[in-house]
């Protein structure tokens, strides 16, 4: 047995929040060791101006205050994202509201936004001693009188650290949050948040990029709107997706019935074919970020031949561990090795047509 799985195991003996939290105090005191990984040429991806080493990133969720994006890059992630992060501090949600679906390797949360708010966040990333590359997921406080407001103060107060924003407004756990992507009112949040983006890159000499976070759970009707919305407002690129409302084809029959968004590996096809089609929409050339059950370099590469040009994990380390992501790179690196290629970015799209035809 493994050193994690013994680990996984005390862990599971714990509430998923409470083991969450000594996860992130075993990273902040190195008590997890870092992941070496032998740089890759062909791994090397170029995206919004953004110089990745690798294609892998932990996702948004796990680092919510920015305490130690440090620490997860050397566990051989390309890049990192901390939040989601609000104006103000906020609880979220009442506890439990984590569930573990052990037998399909999934996660159901329904959190809703809990962090500690702009300050803190600010004043970590700006104590960071090496700058590699961490995206700053930016929301809306649940009480808000106005949560467009809420998303341009986050460009405001990071834009200066940021390597990149995400846009959230893809989370079922603040009530209302997903009527943002809604064309209308996506088209009000885009404009102002790409304002202020500008008015920051004129005061900073810095033009960080944006990109914008949906669901899964979208129509056919609802991803054109999206795409739209997107080429019109000169976007920098779209991260697909978010957690989902549906429970298809669930072993875990105890705690399925959860509410909250569900993710990990149930979450593979229906958030990669969603992928697929807003590549089919937005075209080859702007950037896309897979995101949902991404649990192996198979998976991984599977999210770019789908339209992909980087992939994010998270939930999947909670069965895998801390290693995933440099499991995955050095399996990336195995198959470009194996089918000849130059570059990871001769795979993507090239299942393209496959993942469009998948049924939703």
């Amino acid at each position: 047995m493994s050193l994690f799985n013994l680990a996984r195991n005390a862990l599971f003996t714990l509430d998923p929040e409470t083991a969450h939290g000594v996860s992130i105090a075993a990273l902040k005191s190195g008590l997890v060791p870092s992941c070496r990984i032998v740089p890759d040429e062909r791994l090397k991806v170029t995206v919004a101006g953004l110089q990745f080493q690798n294609p892998v990133g932990l996702a948004a969720g796990y680092d919510k205050n920015a305490e130690v994006p440090e620490a997860i890059l050397r566990l051989g992630f390309g890049f990192t994202e901390v939040g989601t992060l609000t104006p103000k501090p906020q609880q979220g949600n009442p506890r439990p509201r984590i569930f573990r679906l052990v037998e399909d390797e999934g996660v159901i949360n329904r959190l809703g936004f809990n962090n500690e708010g702009h300050a803190a966040a600010h004043t970590r990333l700006s104590a960071l001693k090496t700058r590699g590359i961490v995206g700053v997921n930016i929301g809306a406080n649940k009480d808000s009188a106005d949560r467009i407001a809420d998303y341009v103060a986050g460009i405001h107060r990071f834009a200066a650290l940021a390597s990149y924003f995400t846009v959230n407004i893809s989370s079922p756990n603040t009530p209302g949050l997903r009527d943002l992507q809604a064309r209308e009112s996506l088209s009000a949040l885009l404009s102002a948040v790409l304002l202020a983006r500008d008015e920051e890159a004129v005061r900073t000499g810095r033009r960080v990029p944006v990109f914008l976070k949906i669901a899964p759970d979208l129509t056919e009707e609802g991803m054109d709107d999206i795409a739209a919305e997107v080429l019109s407002h000169a976007l920098d690129g779209l991260i697909v997706s978010n957690t989902t409302l549906a429970r298809d084809g669930l072993k875990d029959a105890r705690q399925s019935g959860e509410a909250g968004g569900l993710s990990g590996k149930p979450l593979f096809a229906r958030s990669t074919a969603v992928l697929a089609r807003m590549r089919k929409r937005i075209g080859p050339d702007l950037p896309l970020i897979g995101v949902g059950g991404v649990s192996s370099a198979e998976t991984a590469l599977e999210k770019i031949r789908a339209g992909a040009d980087l992939v994010q994990v998270y939930s999947c380390m909670v069965y895998r561990g801390p290693g995933l992501a440099a499991e995955i790179v050095r399996g990336l690196s195995a198959e470009m090795q194996r089918i000849g290629a130059t570059s990871i970015s001769e795979e993507k799209s090239r299942h393209l047509e496959k993942w469009n035809a998948y049924p939703l």
